[in-house]
Order: structure tokens, then sequence, then C-alpha cells
């Protein structure tokens, strides 16, 4: 996916692309997010923020992030995942515009 954002239309993203053959996909800016995974990366990153004593340094934030990701409640992951035909349905009637997600 590429959503036109500046960061992915880089020469050095360009050039990692084409080393690797791979084509980008058409993707309109500011399309409705249907990625259940940004969903789970929020969570985690309230989760992190939230602590009493936030990360100060890159090896005190991948324990952060680890001890929190093994928290996170399977329930969370679950809805995520079976919201999405709600989400497509959504985005569907919505002829691609904003989803309320």
């Amino acid at each position: 996916m590429d959503d036109n954002a500046t960061c992915h239309r880089t020469l050095a993203v360009q050039d990692c692309l084409d080393s690797e053959g791979i084509q980008r996909l058409v993707w309109p800016a500011r399309s409705p997010d249907l990625n259940p995974i940004e969903n789970v990366w929020d969570a985690l990153g309230r989760q992190v923020s939230g602590r009493n004593y936030p990360p100060t340094n890159k090896n005190i934030l991948i324990r952060a992030l680890t001890e929190e990701w093994d928290k996170l409640p399977q329930q969370l992951l679950d809805n995520v995942v079976q919201s999405m035909v709600r989400r497509v349905e959504c985005c569907i009637t919505l002829h691609g515009g904003h989803i309320p997600y």
C-alpha cells in the first residue's frame, strides 16, 4: 500500500521496491484504513504511554512494548478482526469515504 505520503515517495524507498521487484499499488490519499493491525498498534501505544514511567531509551521501550503486548487481551484482538466485515461494508456503502473506525 502506498498512500502517497512523502515518506513513502523517497528515492530510497523507490530504489528498495525496484530492487525487490515490488510494484506500487494505486492507493488514494486519505483512504479508509482497513488494516486491523493499526487498531492493535494504537492500543499498544496507549498502554505504553500510560505507564507510570514512560520509556526513556530504546531498550526500555522494547521491554515496555513487549510487556504491554503480552498484556493485550485476546478479546481486543478478536474484536478488531471480527469488526472487519462491518468496516468493509461501511466503506462500500460510503463509496470509499471516511468510516467511523
